[in-house]
């Protein structure tokens, strides 16, 4: 496209990306929902891309997971994550300010899921 930015892909870079920090913030659809007033279908529809997100909705969005806008639109995958497990944090994430190769992100991200996967099998077994 010579340069030009696609405003539907770009559009749906944006939704995926409230959806990734969404889920790494451990924030339901429906606590968003709740938050903006929305039933929880409604806000599915955003994040499925079945709706257009308007500037003042991602603002909303973009305050409810505590994160800045340019944050969510630059969002990329190889941005490294501490991800808080203290129960004071309540599962909150904080993104770093540099990035790394793609490799050692998912390294990193794959044993922060064995981690977790740890510690739910603990609470299964103590149930």
């Amino acid at each position: 496209m010579n340069g030009n930015i696609d405003p539907i892909n770009e559009a749906d870079i944006i939704i995926s990306n409230i959806k990734k920090f969404r889920e790494l913030k451990n924030i339901t659809r429906e606590q968003i929902a709740d938050e903006l007033e929305l039933s929880a279908s409604g806000y599915s529809k955003i994040e499925r891309g079945e709706i257009e997100l308007s500037v003042t909705r991602l603002f909303q969005i973009a305050n409810i997971l505590d994160i800045e806008v340019s944050k969510i639109m630059n969002f990329d995958v190889t941005t490294i994550f501490n991800i808080s497990h203290n129960s004071g944090m309540n599962g909150q994430v904080t993104v770093d300010n540099y990035t790394n190769s793609k490799d050692e992100y998912l390294e990193k991200y794959v044993k922060l899921l064995e981690q977790e996967n740890e510690k739910m099998k603990v609470k299964i077994d103590q149930q």
